[in-house]
């Protein structure tokens, strides 16, 4: 046992747990079939086709945001869970690009699926952790027993300033998860715990396009001091190890960051590569951890346990632990899986990509 463990598993208990067990009884992912490779943002900005980030990136269309595809992720979720959508009791969408600056996305999407307009309802934002934030409320509101299903959501479509190193990563997508009752459950979530702190390493001012980053904030005093002790801490006091999980998701801003994270917290590369899906389809901001679980859960087995931990700037890191039960085999079919939205991919240059996001300003 490592000095971090052992001072971690003498702490109070700090994980939370609802009074009533609850799990994952839907769950759904989307993402845009345009695709931008890296070597075309090199090539318009003069960079070096070597060592470039990721492969490419999914891009929303013109007809595409968070609210279109939010209900698309939600519609394969329902599909999973195999239930009335008149019978949810909340439905929150986190991100960092709403379509509206006031006028909930939730709202829209709630009507959208046909839930009821008995509901609690409305938008999450804490950076790149908006969507783990309102699973985490999703877990809190059924685990109580105030209602039996609650719709949770992560989408973005992510922007980058031109020529900025952000632009070859900040991409589109997402995935929804619908908690119920564990007996219902595909997976059954055994703990939540998060850790937060004032980290000023990204951030976007009111009325501005384009986010900006804290440079020397960005690193180890961000993402790997906020993920590693979420999931030190999430797994000394869970009386879990690396070892004992079948798969880990961490938020992935970047294919290097998960990687080196995950082996710093004594997981192999195999744990890992399943939901890193950044190479292929770049940084979705809230949607980077949910989507990479819902890649876990399209193969994973009955028994199987997860550990999820996502990231946010500004800063925090969620941790979720999940054990896969049988029912899984009989959902996972029932809804496209994440990899054929990958593999329906429709390549786009520089040109197309200014256009579709909005980068031409035109009076």
């Amino acid at each position: 046992m490592t000095e971090h463990e052992q001072i971690h598993q003498t702490e109070p208990n700090l994980l939370l747990k609802p009074k009533n067990k609850v799990g994952i009884i839907g769950y759904g992912a989307y993402v845009p079939r345009y695709r931008l490779p890296a070597k075309e943002v090199a090539r318009i900005w003069g960079g070096n086709d070597e060592g470039l980030p990721i492969v490419e990136k999914a891009v929303a269309g013109l007809d595409e945001d968070v609210i279109t595809m939010s209900i698309e992720a939600a519609r394969n979720a329902l599909k999973r869970a195999a239930i009335d959508p008149q019978e949810l009791r909340a439905v929150w969408v986190g991100s960092e690009s709403h379509p509206y600056a006031v006028k909930p996305s939730g709202t829209v999407v709630a009507e959208a699926i046909g839930a009821s307009t008995n509901i609690q309802s409305g938008d999450w934002e804490f950076a790149c952790k908006a969507g783990s934030e309102a699973l985490v409320a999703a877990i809190a509101l059924v685990g109580s027993g105030m209602g039996k299903y609650a719709l949770a959501i992560g989408m973005d479509t992510a922007q980058g300033k031109p020529g900025n190193a952000l632009e070859y990563t900040a991409a589109s997508g997402g995935a929804a998860y619908i908690v119920g009752p564990e007996a219902e459950a595909l997976a059954s979530i055994e703990a939540t715990y998060s850790y937060v702190s004032d980290t000023p390493d990204f951030w976007r001012r009111a009325h501005a396009i384009y986010p900006e980053h804290g440079q020397r904030f960005t690193g180890e005093p961000a993402y790997f001091d906020h993920i590693t002790h979420s999931a030190q801490i999430m797994m000394a006091q869970s009386g879990y190890k690396a070892e004992d999980f079948d798969y880990a998701v961490f938020h992935q801003p970047n294919a290097k960051f998960p990687q080196r994270v995950g082996a710093e917290l004594g997981f192999r590369p195999e744990q890992i590569k399943t939901g890193l899906l950044t190479p292929i389809i770049g940084n979705t901001y809230s949607g980077s951890a949910l989507i990479g679980l819902s890649a876990v859960l399209d193969v994973a087995k009955p028994g199987d346990r997860i550990l999820m931990t996502t990231y946010g700037s500004g800063a925090g890191s969620d941790s979720f632990i999940l054990k896969v039960k049988k029912s899984i085999k009989q959902r996972q079919g029932k809804a496209p899986s994440t990899q054929d939205y990958i593999a329906n991919r429709t390549e786009i240059d520089y040109a197309l990509y200014t256009r579709y996001r909005g980068k031409l300003l035109v009076d």
